[in-house]
C-alpha cells in the first residue's frame, strides 16, 4: 500500500479538519507514493525510537507527537531535529504524525472507555455541527462513588502507572470524572464549569493545582505521557482490523523519566 493510501485512511480515522491551527499533521517527512509494508509506533520521534524504527526496517514511523512543530530554515545535522528528520530520509522512513486530530477523534473516548465512564460528553467542544459535537477530553460517571485514594489507585491500574500526582483530599467520595490525555492545565475551567469531582490529565503545575483544588475539583495528575501511550495499543488494534497485511511494531510503554 503506498504512504498516500495510509494517510488517506488514518485521516479517515482522525480527520485533518480536527487539528488544531498550531498542529502539524500528516506526512511530515517522505514520498506520497512509497510503498509501506512494515510500520513502527511510538508516541515521540526520539533518537531510540528513530533507531529502533531502523532495526524493525520500517517503511514507516508514525507517532503522536509531530517532530516538526515550527517551519525549519534550514535541515543540518547542527540541531537534533534536523538530525533525526535526516536519519529518517537516508534510511527512506516515512514519517507521520496524528496529532490534536487524534486527540479529538479517539484518544479521549478511549481514555474514558478504558476508566469505565459512563454518559460522557466532550469535556471542550472545539467541532461542532447540527449532529455532532467534537473535542478534547471527555466527562463521565464512574461505575460507582468511590473515594479520591481509590480513584487513583484505579487510574493507576488502568494505565499501568507506578505514580500519580494528586491534588485533593484522599478520602473526598468522587463521581463525576473529566478526562484528558496530555497537558490538560488550560482545560481546568472546562473541568469546573461541567461539574467534575475530579479531572484526570497532565502537566499540571503548582499553582494550578492549588488553585483547582479550591475551587472544589481534585486533580490525578498522571502525566503528559501517562495517558497518551494508549496511542501505540490503540493504533496497533486498528492495523490488525484495517491492515492486517502490515507489520506493525510499538515502541516500549515505558515513562521516559525516573523519580528516584
Amino acid at each position: 500500500m503506498k504512504c498516500s493510501e495510509v494517510l488517506g485512511q488514518l485521516f479517515e480515522l482522525a480527520p485533518v479538519e480536527l487539528a488544531e491551527d498550531w498542529d502539524n499533521v500528516g506526512l511530515l517527512i517522505g514520498r506520497p507514493e512509497k510503498e509501506i509494508r512494515r510500520i513502527y509506533l511510538a508516541v515521540d520521534a526520539t533518537d531510540d525510537v528513530i533507531e529502533h524504527a531502523e532495526a524493525f526496517g520500517a517503511d514507516l514511523l508514525l507517532t503522536h507527537h509531530p517532530m516538526i512543530f515550527k517551519p525549519m530554515k534550514k535541515i543540518t545535522g547542527d540541531d537534533f531535529i534536523g538530525r533525526r528528520a535526516l536519519e529518517l530520509i537516508r534510511n527512506d522512513i516515512s514519517y507521520i504524525a496524528l496529532h490534536t486530530n487524534f486527540d479529538i477523534a479517539c484518544m479521549a473516548e478511549a481514555a474514558a472507555d478504558r476508566l469505565g465512564l459512563n454518559d460522557t460528553e466532550v469535556l471542550e467542544v472545539t467541532h461542532e455541527t447540527e449532529l455532532v459535537r467534537e473535542g478534547l477530553g471527555r466527562v463521565g460517571s464512574l461505575p460507582r462513588i468511590m473515594s479520591l485514594s481509590e480513584c487513583a489507585e484505579l487510574v493507576k491500574k488502568l494505565f499501568n502507572l507506578q505514580h500519580v500526582k494528586v491534588f485533593g483530599n484522599p478520602d473526598d467520595e468522587v463521581e463525576t470524572v473529566a478526562i484528558l490525555p496530555g497537558s490538560g492545565g488550560s482545560e481546568i475551567s472546562c473541568a469546573l464549569a461541567h461539574d467534575a469531582d475530579v479531572y484526570v490529565t497532565g502537566d499540571i503545575s503548582h499553582h494550578e493545582g492549588l488553585d483547582a483544588n479550591m475551587q472544589g475539583l481534585s486533580i490525578i495528575d498522571a502525566g503528559h505521557y501517562g495517558i497518551e501511550k494508549i496511542f501505540m495499543e490503540y493504533m496497533q488494534n486498528y492495523f490488525r482490523k484495517n491492515m492486517p497485511e502490515m507489520a506493525v511494531r510499538s515502541e516500549s510503554a515505558e515513562i521516559p523519566f525516573r523519580i528516584l
